[in-house]
């Protein structure tokens, strides 16, 4: 019985728009690009080609954001995808290292316990007691593999790694090789090497990067979407995505109800009402763009599985409650009163503030 895959990577989902980019590509292409600047940029922000081939929009935002981002790439400079969470850092990083090397898998998680030998290298240790150091006993990481072959690595939720550890990229940014001490040698970067680094400053235990690292990147910031129409786009294209990679039917038009995600989070997050008149209380959550996505989701798949396959307000409410009271006493406040006084008053809202009520 062969297995489906649960989520195909970038450069396996968008094969076909990276193939078909290739041969309509005429712009000059940094050494070990699959792509030119310019085509990464049409890849990410969607078009027509010439032959009429149409690339499906993978960032919806500003498009001079996604120049510089990938202008850095082709200098000295490492790239740092700055911002509040839910803001498709590490979406857009997946599908540049995608467009630039074919491979966006040459990632490392960021964590507290992210060492040292995660980021350099590491030892097979059974070989390395029988033999001694080697260069068979090096275990090689996702920095290694990609300064060998020339290809862009992924660092994940940077800020979350210990300084100490952070300060391990300087050399490799700096001097663009990787010095091996016990073999008295060094991997030397071939071109198309670069880092992408994604980071955060809203979660805890952010650990700030020294000033000697910072100057190794150019910093991009991702801000949230700036209008309602926008991030209503972007939801709807990640959440027809998502249906479509699980076989989950859509019986009816969501877009009412992806509208109506978006104005309670837009309306929390910004602290007033949609139409100006009442101001509100934020809550301590982000609710970000990948919270609305989610709620999207977790609510079609109630309906489908313990409904009539129609979404209706009591899908969303759970995910909708779970994703703004993250603090159950404070959050709580501040979610009751905007019930009372933008919810309940809304027209045709009645159903969705009935549903929130009932869990609340």
């Amino acid at each position: 019985m062969s297995a489906t895959i649960l989520r195909h990577s970038a450069e396996q989902q968008f094969a076909q728009e990276i193939e078909e980019l290739q041969k309509q590509d005429k712009q000059t292409r940094p050494v070990n690009w699959l792509l030119s600047p310019q085509a990464v940029v049409t890849y990410l922000m969607g078009g027509t080609l010439d032959n009429g081939f149409a690339i499906s929009p993978k960032y919806i935002g500003n498009r001079r954001l996604m120049e510089i981002a990938v202008a850095t790439l082709t200098t000295d400079r490492a790239l740092l995808l700055y911002g509040l969470p839910g803001t498709a850092k590490s979406w857009v990083s997946e599908h540049i290292s995608a467009a630039i090397s074919g491979n966006s898998a040459l990632v490392i998680q960021g964590t507290a316990g992210t060492s040292e030998e995660a980021v350099r290298y590491g030892w097979n240790y059974a070989q390395l007691l029988a033999a001694g150091p080697s260069k068979e006993a090096i275990v090689e990481t996702p920095v290694m593999r990609g300064m060998q072959e020339g290809k862009i690595v992924r660092i994940e939720e940077l800020t979350r790694i210990g300084s100490d550890v952070q300060d391990t990229l300087i050399t490799i940014l700096s001097e663009k090789m990787l010095p091996i001490p016990e073999l008295n040698t060094q991997i030397q970067a071939i071109q198309g090497f670069n880092i992408i680094a994604t980071a955060n400053n809203r979660d805890k235990g952010v650990n700030d990067l020294s000033s000697a690292l910072k100057r190794r990147f150019n910093t991009v910031i991702l801000p949230v979407p700036a209008t309602m129409d926008e991030e209503v786009e972007i939801v709807q294209q990640r959440v027809a995505s998502f249906s479509k990679g699980i076989a989950l039917p859509i019986e009816k038009p969501i877009l009412e109800e992806i509208n109506r995600v978006v104005t309670i989070f837009r309306e929390l997050r910004n602290g007033v009402s949609a139409d100006g008149k009442t101001k509100l209380k934020s809550p301590s959550g982000t609710l970000s763009t990948a919270e609305a996505i989610s709620v999207m989701n977790s609510g079609l798949s109630l309906a489908y599985h313990f409904g009539d396959n129609s979404l209706k307000a009591d899908d969303l409410a759970s995910g909708l409650i779970g994703a703004v009271i993250k603090d159950p006493v404070q959050d709580k406040i501040v979610f009751q009163e905007y019930m009372e006084t933008v919810l309940k008053q809304r027209e045709g809202w009645k159903d969705i503030y009935r549903a929130c009520r009932d869990i609340v």
